[in-house]
């Protein structure tokens, strides 16, 4: 498995200078977080020495990540302690779910469209889904059987209307203009190609032990830069072919394979400050359902 996984590596280090933060989030949020959410130090270096990345390096990335409030740390005896803050665990929270949730649901068939007075309002709107056709106009795909989205999304200086486009190609041409559907699906398209060799040989020879921690790790630090761009925009409004689609069911399918694999690593080697990690919740095994 070392010829399927040293090229994958040698990728993630070509990425200069190395976000070894980047990583560490990562490994927090696909093996940790469901498992209690609390890690040591000398398990994390552990998975980390397979990346090839220096301890020290991922020493000073920790150091960072507690300084910017994304993680608490505590020692016992000579071992230190890793978690996330309240902050940083309603952010993986909201990660998780467009990493591992179901696809988007089925589109009505009608936009929201928001009229702004003023600004003051385009982050909130960005951050819920929202695309811009202006500098005062937002629009959202409603998935909503009355043709409004974005519960909660109100206040003053906003004119909120649904509105039907006369036909698919008009409805395409709107969710191309308002979101960043070619960067995406170029982002898609490059996981698919980094990807698609792993995903041939998981069919015949799956890794094991810390390799398919690694592999997973690595798949899924790959997946999220294009699915945390993604808008998450119904079927109906994509392009024909959309690779977003592919790349969903390659990732998937690379993951069911390897994470008996990797969390029976887990199961052996990674500890918190109570001992070694308890068992994955049901929450885990519901990854990639849909």
């Amino acid at each position: 498995m070392a010829d399927l996984l040293a090229p994958l590596i040698d990728h993630f280090h070509a990425r200069t200078p190395i976000r070894a933060g980047s990583l560490v989030v990562t490994v927090f949020g696909d093996a940790v977080v469901p498992r209690g959410g609390v890690l040591s130090l000398e398990s994390l270096l552990a998975i980390t020495r397979a990346f090839r990345i220096g301890d020290g390096v991922v020493r000073t990335a920790l150091s960072r990540l507690v300084a910017d409030g994304w993680f608490e740390r505590w020692k016992l005896g000579r071992n230190s302690f890793y978690r996330l803050t309240g902050t940083g665990a309603a952010a993986f929270a909201r990660a998780t779910a467009r990493i591992y949730g179901p696809a988007a649901p089925a589109w009505s068939g009608a936009f929201d469209l928001l009229l702004l007075d003023g600004a003051d309002k385009r982050a909130e709107l960005a951050a819920s889904g929202y695309g811009s056709l202006g500098p005062d106009l937002m629009i959202g795909a409603a998935p909503s059987a009355d043709g409004t989205a974005g519960e909660g999304i109100a206040g003053e200086g906003l004119l909120r209307l649904a509105a039907r486009p006369d036909n698919p190609v008009t409805a395409r041409r709107l969710a191309a203009r308002a979101w960043p559907v070619a960067e995406v699906g170029e982002r898609y398209a490059r996981f698919t190609a980094i990807f698609a060799q792993a995903g041939e040989a998981v069919t015949t020879r799956r890794p094991d032990g810390l390799d398919a921690l690694v592999l997973r790790i690595l798949l899924i630090h790959e997946y999220r830069r294009a699915v945390l761009k993604d808008p998450l925009l119904p079927a109906d409004l994509l392009p024909e072919g959309w690779p977003g689609a592919a790349a969903r069911s390659l990732c998937a399918t690379i993951y069911r394979a390897i994470a008996p694999a990797a969390e029976a690593w887990l199961d052996a080697n990674a500890t918190s400050d109570t001992g070694p990690l308890p068992p994955p919740g049901p929450a885990f095994a519901a990854r990639f359902a849909g």
